[in-house]
């Protein structure tokens, strides 16, 4: 069986493991000379949290244990089973944590209710003034910047893959075939489109107007080594009012109590911190869903971030080397894992995991193969 996949971002590349694995032939096609887009531009997170009950949970969970086994076979991932911690500093922070703890889920996700010093001997790094902390023991992390190299190196390793970057595909030519912009067709016994946030173009034509997905836009950051390590991924409790997991009167409580900040409410923020091998510090984030996007970054969310951190750390932030902005697909119906649709005879279009393509992605390409038949050769 020869598999043609476009686009070389994680989702793509996770249906180029898969089909491999499964002893197939493929092709991988992408419009850059690799990847840039939103599997570049993220914390690298594998993040069960905050995912919602049911599908979703189960997805992640499924995704963190088929990461663990890559990172395995392929060190270049970095992937660290280093869980999360949620410092909490008020009474009705600490009764949506409460409820968290309390889900029939909680054990699956590894949830518990730390105090504030069980949390700094978990993350002595965090020497600010919080109360008490929640730990998520599941939560992991790669190192996004370099994660689809690596997976890359490892599928040319196995004879049965080729990767041709620079090539925008244009067409769909017949069955399971497509042209690129070089001219060249590219035939296989099914194609999968993974392009991402690109829903303009053939991926319009093909899908129609109505496709059921949106572009999201994000403003993140990265620091100079900490100088110290950050065991844990950091997130704030502004991440309770974004993920489906912490839904329930102890949030209705907190968000009718509690204001947000100006400038996260304005920029729909939360923090998330992951530490990456360098020590540096990644950092964010915003979230813009309003059309035509700004094409610059605003300087607010950025000082916001950095005294939540800073707040947290009890210590000021290195130095912010890198600042960027990135969009990614997330399904209008965010109750959806992903937007997976049969287009044409022998091609699927899969897109629209927002904010969890990182986290899903091995999952939603198992999915992918096990319900297209890609049995094992």
């Amino acid at each position: 069986m020869r598999v043609i996949v476009v686009g070389a971002g994680v989702v793509g590349t996770m249906h180029a493991w898969h089909a491999v694995s499964r002893g197939h032939e493929v092709v991988q096609i992408e419009r850059e000379s690799e990847a840039r887009g939103a599997s570049l531009r993220n914390f690298g997170q594998i993040w069960i949290s905050g995912r919602a009950g049911g599908e979703e949970l189960e997805t992640a969970l499924r995704a963190r244990e088929l990461w663990e086994g890559i990172g395995e076979q392929v060190p270049g991932l970095g992937f660290r089973a280093c869980g999360s911690l949620t410092p909490l500093r008020t009474v009705r922070e600490v009764a949506v944590a409460e409820a968290a703890v309390a889900r029939t889920d909680a054990a699956a996700r590894g949830y518990k209710l730390l105090t504030a010093d069980e949390a700094r001997a978990v993350n002595p790094a965090l020497r600010g003034a919080f109360t008490a902390a929640l730990w998520c023991e599941r939560d992991a992390a790669v190192e996004p910047r370099t994660a689809q190299l690596a997976l890359r190196q490892e599928l040319l390793a196995s004879g049965r893959y080729t990767y041709l970057g620079g090539r925008e595909v244009r067409e769909v030519v017949g069955t399971a075939s497509v042209r690129d912009d070089h001219g060249d067709v590219h035939t296989g016994d099914a194609v999968i489109l993974a392009t991402g946030a690109w829903l303009g173009g053939l991926v319009r034509e093909l899908a129609g107007p109505d496709l059921p997905v949106r572009r999201v836009r994000l403003q993140m950051m990265q620091t100079d080594p900490l100088g110290e390590p950050l065991t844990t991924s950091v997130a704030d409790a502004d991440s309770f009012r974004y993920y489906p997991a912490y839904r329930g009167e102890a949030l209705d409580t907190l968000n009718a109590g509690q204001a947000q900040d100006p400038v996260a409410a304005e920029h729909r923020m939360q923090l998330l911190m992951v530490q990456r091998r360098d020590g540096g510090l990644t950092i964010g984030d915003t979230h813009e869903y309003e059309h035509p996007f700004a094409f610059d970054t605003v300087e607010e969310p950025y000082e916001h971030l950095t005294r939540v951190v800073e707040a947290f750390l009890g210590r000021p932030l290195p130095r912010i080397r890198h600042r960027w902005a990135g969009v990614y697909a997330q399904c209008t119906d965010t109750s959806r894992v992903v937007h997976r649709q049969q287009v044409r005879d022998g091609v699927w279009l899969v897109t629209g995991p927002g904010g969890r393509g990182m986290t899903c992605s091995p999952a939603i390409a198992e999915t992918t193969a096990d319900q297209l038949g890609w049995c094992t050769t």
